[in-house]
């Protein structure tokens, strides 16, 4: 099974990956189109997922996209990588938990390299850092085809989270790899696709 590995050097827009992963589904299904693993960074957006609640807003001037991956709010910005997939189960094993499993190990593995600590939780999908998260997944299957994807906080400002409760939880337990080492990270593209690579069997 061939992947498409994609690295966007400028931000892109919210609602333009998701169109773009949207259509990129539908050709998948229609086996007119490779599986994709797209790396790229948003600018300030902050998304509602299909758990979202509006007590999660504090600041109410803040605009809120919805969309259709899992989870609830959180903010998207400079110096957080996004890490979209679109997977086709069809072919590999339909077991959404162990896709979920293998991206989590992957992520953990991934903050190995700067050596950090990351854990699950069994109640929040996600990796965390001392009793704080530092990257948030979220999936949604369509027709055993995965979408979206999971983000990692590398040196974003962690201030944009103050406006909103991410995931539900307390907007001071967020953390990033910058706050826990304050070490600039140099090819972390790099290390996310070889460490993606490397386990893509295991999906």
């Amino acid at each position: 099974m061939s992947i498409e590995i994609k690295v966007s050097k400028r931000p892109i827009s919210y609602k333009f990956a998701i169109n773009f992963l949207s259509k990129r589904v539908e050709k998948v299904k229609k086996n007119k189109a490779s599986e994709l693993l797209w790396i790229l960074e948003h600018p300030l957006t902050y998304t509602g997922g299909v758990s979202f609640n509006n007590r999660d807003i504090l600041d109410k001037k803040i605009t809120i996209t919805r969309t259709n991956r899992g989870g609830k709010i959180t903010v998207h910005n400079k110096g957080q990588k996004i890490v979209y997939i679109v997977l086709n189960l069809n072919n590999r094993k339909k077991d959404i938990k162990n896709l979920i499993n293998v991206i989590e190990n992957n992520i953990i593995e991934f903050l190995n390299d700067y050596k950090i600590k990351g854990v699950k939780d069994k109640k929040n999908i996600g990796i965390w850092v001392k009793n704080k998260k530092i990257a948030a997944v979220g999936i949604r299957v369509s027709g055993w085809i995965a979408y979206h994807g999971y983000s990692i906080n590398i040196d974003n400002n962690l201030q944009d989270y103050l406006k909103i409760n991410p995931c539900g939880l307390n907007n001071r337990k967020i953390t990033s790899i910058f706050n826990e080492k304050n070490v600039k990270i140099k090819n972390a593209n790099k290390k996310i696709i070889e460490i993606f690579l490397k386990n893509l069997k295991k999906i």
